[in-house]
């Protein structure tokens, strides 16, 4: 490697409060080096299309780990090993075209690729490093389900907006004796419902761990009712499904694909609750309002020592990994230990536990 490195960054998936931060600590440590950085936009485009990549420098990153988003932009499409094209005909063809990046790479001399991203983007980092591209990646997901590191940055901030809108719910759901249902992010794991129900004093979690059946959850509400609880919250992560059924996808496509949205559990469950309860039911899909916003404390500074550590790894060379907490560090695991792996929630653990132990339901 040459003696002034020349590192790339990029952020793909979806955005998360904290990239911004990740991208700050990458530019402050690396120019503390003597070394040179410069962003990719849009997640792979900017070394498809070259003229995307835009030098960094302390001054345009100094103090922006506050803000939400990315000053990068991102993407959950533009796969460059199965990129969608139109050919002559006008018919879409699926073709890899990830040599295109990795001559890019090469040709523009950089040295190493910091990747922010989770699970599916990683995996686009893990096979750039195995086509010869030296890579760093950094966990990134609101829904806190990537394995290898014991919390994502985004997460906290994602639990706490939640949380907070489910505290909000309680006095109007209390002043009309209705039953609410909160729909939260989480595609295969519970963890925002789980943290902000406990938190909020949800009635009743539901979350993709632990298929459910509609007919306890209505039990469970009219059982509170004759102790005197006439309202009701109920957390519902999107991913959720009744015991014996599939998940629920918007516009029916095929749930399991990466490019499906999930979506319609919590007004499935809503009009279920209403029809065998006969309770006033409303729903409410939180969505991206769980992405947006300033990260809290904790994603700051997670988001920053994840951004410092990347750099850190790169000065020793330990190429292929990712950064992990593993309280009280920040260490570099290896990516292939990491990818494919999905960190769902323990059903033994405390916190589900203590969810039962306080009177939670989880439809089961």
């Amino acid at each position: 490697m040459s003696e002034r490195l020349k590192i790339a960054i990029n952020t793909g998936g979806g955005d998360a409060p904290g990239l911004n931060a990740v991208i700050e600590a990458v530019v402050m440590a690396a120019y503390n080096r003597n070394w040179e950085v410069f962003g990719i936009k849009n997640g792979y485009s900017g070394l498809l299309d070259t003229e995307d990549i835009v030098p960094l420098s302390p001054k345009q990153v100094r103090r922006i780990s506050s803000i939400g988003g990315t000053i990068l932009g991102t993407t959950n499409k533009g796969n460059p090993f199965e990129m969608p094209i139109t050919n002559a005909a006008g018919d879409v063809e699926i073709r890899d075209i990830s040599d295109r990046v990795v001559d890019n790479f090469k040709r523009l001399r950089l040295d190493c690729l910091v990747a922010i991203g989770g699970d599916g983007s990683l995996d686009i980092a893990y096979k750039f490093f195995q086509k010869g591209i030296p890579v760093i990646g950094v966990p990134k997901t609101i829904d806190n389900d990537l394995g290898g590191t014991v919390i994502t940055f985004g997460f906290d901030t994602a639990v706490s907006i939640a949380t907070d809108a489910i505290d909000r719910l309680h006095s109007t759901a209390r002043s009309h004796e209705r039953v609410i249902v909160v729909e939260v992010m989480g595609r295969h794991a519970g963890w925002i419902a789980l943290h902000s129900g406990i938190s909020g004093a949800a009635n009743t979690i539901l979350i993709p761990e632990i298929p459910f059946d509609i007919d306890k959850v209505c039990d469970h509400i009219m059982a509170d009712e004759l102790q005197g609880e006439r309202y009701a919250i109920v957390v519902v992560a999107e991913g959720a499904a009744p015991a014996g059924g599939g998940q629920i996808s918007q516009g029916g496509g095929e749930v399991g694909r990466q490019d499906v949205l999930l979506g319609g559990v919590g007004q499935y469950v809503a009009e279920e609750i209403a029809k065998k309860t006969k309770k006033d039911t409303r729903s409410l899909v939180l969505g991206h309002l769980q992405r947006g916003g300033s990260p809290t404390t904790f994603d700051r500074l997670l988001a920053l020592r994840f951004g410092a550590a990347a750099i850190r790894i790169i000065e020793e060379e330990k190429f292929g990994s990712m950064v992990a907490l593993d309280p009280p560090i920040v260490k570099a695991i290896p990516l292939d230990q990491v990818i494919g792996s999905i960190k769902n929630v323990p059903l033994d653990s405390d916190i589900v536990l203590t969810a039962r132990d306080i009177g939670i339901c989880f439809g089961d």
